[in-house]
């Protein structure tokens, strides 16, 4: 079904919309720094304030969760560098518009208007620019009107600075040429795969004096990880909501409160189609009738999609009253109006009458119940947190703390290989390789909203057992050892004699990019390292190795159509690394000209206050 897009009466959810425009708006309404200090950085006469600062910072953390899944911390991004490339960006972008005002490169108001206008955050419900909703958008930005208009003023100058810098940048010819011909140019190969088969003793078994000396060369191969024996205290909501008695007045508050989701009015799914008087939707109306027309056709000669005019779910009270009527005036589905709307005279298909539906509490009761356990626990944990804290601050050790609160006490041998029960807990194996003997229970959080605490009891380092205890594992790994030596060994002396075992497979027209199943990547990257008819061995995983035959060198196609599209890429690439190159110099440059100062006071300062949220 094509997204939901309802025309809501309510205030309150078209404000809720136009709050939404502050996201669109990358970041803005980052909230004041307060102090003394107004900007962290100067460039010539231009300033970075705090508040760009600040912001450029939350856009990048929000930029970077969405890309990786996950929230980078203030300190995370001073780990990276993340906060000094920000602070790069922003004094070249500064420069730019510092060199742009001195070269008195500048727009219109017009143009600002423009691109204001044309700016999708700022579009209303209707799709046009919404006036109102660029004011309180602004406002909830800390932005006044003149302060942004400013800001699309310098962005503009400053595109048209870089389109003057970089409009002549072409790539070489030459340089395109060359690496189109090394790119596309492809082999041809006779490849042969060494099995045990072609062994000539086949699989040999190892003498203890083998085992004996293997197993000495590689006793780290075989250690066991450090144990780490480990008494914890933990509560989790799940490990609570057994405990918990749904309360049934609870219940049924939170079954009305979700009347929403258990009680649905009669909807139709319908399309909305506008026209621009009486007249024209009337013929239209007349034309669907007589069947020299329909709907989809309409839409079409309009220019737009069915997307661009679908409803969605609509409810009798999410529309006006006349629409309403004609909408659940019909018992099947089909064609209505023209109704008069906001819009104009409009005519309405609905393609779909879906019954009003209700889910009794009795059989919404378990979940209820359920979601009330879960919410219970989660909050008594919460409520017992500080008494918690008190307790292990007075002193308090872990069975105590067992003994007078709700957390269960548990013991683990632990290393990196253990998953289950609370070591599958990212927070409580990160906590149990950083406990150090000696160091006091401290209170920490799971991903679920649970507690716990830990003490490390002792530490068994990392050991290998006697050879008698893993002798299977030594002698699995001494005979993929040496079968894996063995076949490359095979493969170099059929290599050296040009023989080619087994069936050969054929390879043509093999590119650097091919990939030939089950062979490792040394193969292909040796094939184009070759001479042509030589023959060569690979080694292999621990059940094969190879021998190859270099037959052909081909040379790129020039003429066949997906060299020409490489060829487009190279170009369109090489422009961009010299554009990105150039611009990168051009800006330092500017930069240098036009001095900058950085206030490193004001940026902690800005960090600081980061750290905390």
């Amino acid at each position: 079904m094509a997204e939901e897009r309802r025309k809501k009466k309510s205030n309150a959810v078209v404000w809720a919309v136009l709050a939404l425009l502050i996201l669109a708006l990358g970041g803005f309404g980052i909230g004041s720094f307060g102090g003394s200090l107004s900007s962290v950085a100067e460039v010539g006469d231009r300033e970075i304030t705090v508040e760009d600062y600040g912001r450029a910072l939350q856009n990048e953390q929000a930029r970077l969760a969405q890309q990786t899944g996950q929230n980078l911390t203030m300190a995370q991004l001073q780990t990276f560098g993340i906060d000094r490339a920000v602070m790069e960006r922003l004094l070249a972008e500064q420069a730019l518009a510092w060199e742009a005002g001195q070269m008195g490169l500048s727009v219109g108001d017009a143009e600002v208007a423009e691109r204001i206008r044309a700016t999708p955050a700022f579009g209303g419900l209707d799709g046009g620019f919404d006036r109102d909703g660029y004011a309180f958008a602004l406002r909830n930005a800390g932005l006044s009107e003149a302060e942004y208009e400013a800001r699309v003023r310098d962005d503009v100058a400053t595109e048209l600075l870089q389109a003057a810098v970089l409009g002549g940048t072409e790539s070489p010819e030459a340089r395109v040429d060359a690496l189109v011909a090394w790119l596309a140019e492809t082999r041809d190969a006779t490849l042969a795969t060494v099995t045990v088969a072609d062994l000539p003793a086949g699989i040999t078994a190892p003498t203890e004096a083998d085992l004996q000396a293997f197993y000495e060369e590689n006793l780290t191969r075989f250690e066991t990880p450090e144990r780490r024996e480990i008494t914890y205290a933990w509560i989790t909501p799940d490990l609570l909501v057994d405990a918990i008695e749904p309360d049934e007045t609870a219940l049924r508050e939170l079954y009305e409160a979700r009347a929403d989701e258990y009680r649905q009015p009669a909807r139709v799914l319908a399309e909305r189609l506008a026209f621009p008087d009486a007249a024209a939707a009337e013929a239209a109306r007349a034309a669907i009738a007589a069947g020299e027309t329909d709907f989809d056709a309409l839409v079409a000669e309009r220019g737009l999609t069915l997307d661009d005019v679908d409803q969605g779910e609509i409810a009798a009270d999410d529309v006006d009253a006349p629409v309403a009527e004609a909408l659940f005036g019909l018992e099947d589905p089909g064609v209505v109006g023209p109704v008069e709307t906001l819009l104009g005279p409009t005519l309405f298909r609905v393609y779909a009458i879906l019954d009003p539906t209700e889910v009794p509490f009795e059989e919404a009761r378990d979940d209820l119940a359920a979601e009330f356990a879960a919410d219970a626990a989660r909050r008594r944990i919460d409520a017992a947190r500080d008494e918690i804290d008190d307790l292990l601050a007075g002193g308090a050790t872990l069975e105590e703390l067992a003994a007078e609160t709700d957390l269960q006490l548990g013991s683990i041998g632990f290393d990196e290989t253990v998953i289950d029960g609370i070591a599958g807990y990212d927070e409580f194996r990160a906590a149990a390789l950083d406990v150090t003997e000696g160091d006091f229970p401290e209170l920490e959080t799971l991903s679920d909203g649970g507690l716990f605490a830990l003490r490390l009891d002792g530490v068994t380092p990392p050991a290998t057992p006697p050879l008698a205890d893993i002798r299977d594992a030594v002698e699995a790994a001494w005979q993929a050892d040496t079968l894996r030596r063995r076949l490359s060994e095979r493969a170099e002396e059929l290599a050296a004699a040009a023989e080619l075992p087994g069936t050969p497979e054929t390879l043509a027209g093999l590119g650097r990019d091919a990939r030939l199943e089950g062979t490792p990547p040394a193969l292909l990257d040796a094939l184009f390292e070759a001479e042509p008819e030589a023959v060569f061995a690979v080694e292999g995983g621990a059940d094969a190795a190879y021998v190859v035959r270099l037959d052909a060198v081909n040379e790129a196609d020039l003429s066949d159509p997906e060299t020409a599209e490489l060829r487009e890429a190279l170009i369109a690439s090489q422009r961009q690394e010299i554009a990105t190159d150039l611009f990168s110099l051009y800006g330092r440059a500017v930069q240098a000209r036009a001095g900058f100062t950085v206030d490193q006071q004001a940026v902690q300062a800005v960090q600081a206050q980061l750290l905390g949220q």
